[in-house]
């Protein structure tokens, strides 16, 4: 290293704004070095960012790091010059002609050119200092505002995600809270349930077993009367029988023939040709005490489908139907709650979100979350579809309405025919004709049920669907006519959801 110093000169070292050995040297992209703090405090003054060489300008403030090179190399120099400086401070060096010996120091003689620089540069540095000196604080004042109201906005928008967090878990409490009562009373319910079936079945039984063992007393009591009459008469024959012996041992005419006279008058006697003991008859009693327990359990069911009914109702919202959605042929009410086929097609935009042939319309309320019940008056039409359907659904030719397709829907056909849209479809046997039709959805729970309002009665329900998307209240009044056997003009009404009805 000390043999490649000897090749290198002094200039090769010297920074082009201080004019002195490099200290901390940087390259800026063009290639040029400069002192770190030399090249900082010029582009802190002096904009736009260029080189102070060759003048190339930069769009940014280019990032700068050292060059551990030049700065080893600059450290060498400098190591090199300290020892010759030193060899020679016992001794005043002469000045060399073009030189200027110092007054004070003894170090390396300087050119005069290189004293002038230097002049001007301490000339430069007390210009920064003096006339420079407000506009760096102007600088610094900004600089600090700007950081200190960046931090003010970083305050509020952490003080505002504290609070959403701490609603959150304000309300994630509340949700645990309410969940945990509502299995606490579900859990009452059900234990009160089923202590009640069991209470029942458990009378039942008694009562069973208190019939079957009466009849078997009465069979008893019958067959110990008939038994105590035939022993009696038993008891009779038998004293008749040895005295009729008794005397034909006799060898006396005539006390055999006074004897017989007597004998001959046969005691009194049952005719027990036609007597029977009466065979209880246990056929049918097991089977009508299990069906009155069958009653006595569709009582309960009635009632925990009417308490379900009403919990249902509790999540009621409101639907209106959307116009944008429905088939040209549909007429829609004024209050978007009333739908019926009015046989003619309008002349309507055949947008994306509408059906073009299936009979239909959607609600404009979309839900991706939670609960939520409507009902639908259904009476006097002898066909109309009903249920849910997600967003993604395809709305333009024939459609099947299927889980599969995304639609979860019950229909009726020919005035009595009701169906549950499962894929290949099942048929539902219904005790009465519903007036009224409510649709409960529990989107988490993956669950539709359809009931029948005024009957309390449910008709069917969808278990185990898995919802990702937007479900949609779904609505097909049907054509204005069916099979030409029932006209079809009643509307599909959506009705106002009555939580105090019994």
């Amino acid at each position: 290293m000390s043999a490649a110093s000897c090749l290198l000169t002094e200039d090769q070292f010297l920074c082009s704004i201080c004019l002195v050995v490099f200290t901390d040297p940087v390259s800026t992209p063009c290639g040029h070095n400069f002192c770190k703090t030399c090249i900082t405090l010029h582009w802190d003054i002096d904009a736009p960012f260029q080189c102070p060489n060759c003048k190339e300008g930069f769009n940014t403030r280019p990032e700068l790091r050292v060059n551990t090179f030049i700065s080893e190399m600059a450290a060498q120099f400098r190591q090199s010059a300290q020892q010759k400086a030193s060899s020679s401070s016992s001794e005043q060096q002469a000045a060399k002609p073009g030189e200027v010996p110092c007054d004070v120091c003894t170090g390396t003689k300087l050119k005069p050119w290189m004293l002038y620089l230097l002049g001007l540069m301490c000339v430069f540095i007390l210009w920064i200092a003096s006339d420079h000196k407000t506009q760096v604080v102007v600088l610094l004042e900004e600089e600090y505002e700007g950081t200190k109201a960046e931090l003010e906005r970083t305050k509020t928008e952490i003080q505002q995600m504290l609070q959403e967090r701490e609603i959150m878990i304000h309300e994630i409490k509340h949700l645990v809270e309410e969940s945990r009562e509502d299995a606490d009373r579900e859990i009452a319910d059900g234990v009160q349930v089923f202590t009640a079936l069991k209470e029942s079945v458990e009378r039942s039984q008694a009562e069973l077993i208190d019939t079957i063992k009466e009849k078997q007393r009465k069979t008893e009591k019958q067959a110990e009367g008939f038994i105590k009459e035939l022993e009696h008469e038993l008891s009779d024959l038998k004293k008749r029988r040895t005295e009729v012996e008794q005397l034909s041992r006799s060898e006396d005419p005539l006390h055999l023939l006074q004897s017989f006279r007597t004998l001959n008058t046969a005691p009194p006697t049952k005719n027990w040709t036609g007597v029977r003991v009466s065979r209880p008859s246990y056929e049918g009693t097991v089977v009508r005490a299990v069906n009155q327990l069958e009653e006595t359990l569709n009582e309960e069911i009635s009632y925990l489908l009417f308490v379900e009914l009403k919990r249902a109702q509790q999540s009621a919202v409101d639907v209106t139907l959307d116009p944008d959605t429905a088939h040209p042929k549909l007429i829609l009410s004024d209050d978007g709650k009333q739908v019926k086929h009015g046989g003619v097609k309008k002349n309507l935009p055949d947008n994306p979100k509408r059906f073009n042939t299936s009979v239909s319309v959607l609600a404009k309320q979309s839900f991706s979350s939670g609960r939520f019940y409507y009902e639908v008056q259904v009476k006097e039409k002898p066909k109309w579809d009903l249920g849910v359907a997600r967003e993604s659904i395809n709305r333009k030719g024939q459609i099947t309405l299927s889980p599969q397709n995304g639609y979860w829907t019950i229909m009726l056909r020919h005035k009595n025919e009701y169906f549950a849209l499962t894929g290949p479809g099942v048929r539902l046997s219904l005790k009465s004709r519903p007036q009224k039709v409510g649709v409960f959805v529990d989107y988490e729970e993956g669950l539709v049920s359809f009931y029948d309002v005024d009957a309390a009665a449910l008709i069917y329900s969808f278990t185990g669907c898995c919802f990702t998307e937007k479900l949609y209240p779904f609505f097909s009044p049907g054509l204005y006519y069916d099979n030409v056997d029932y006209v079809n003009f009643a509307p599909l009404i959506i009705s106002p959801v009555n939580h105090s009805a019994q």
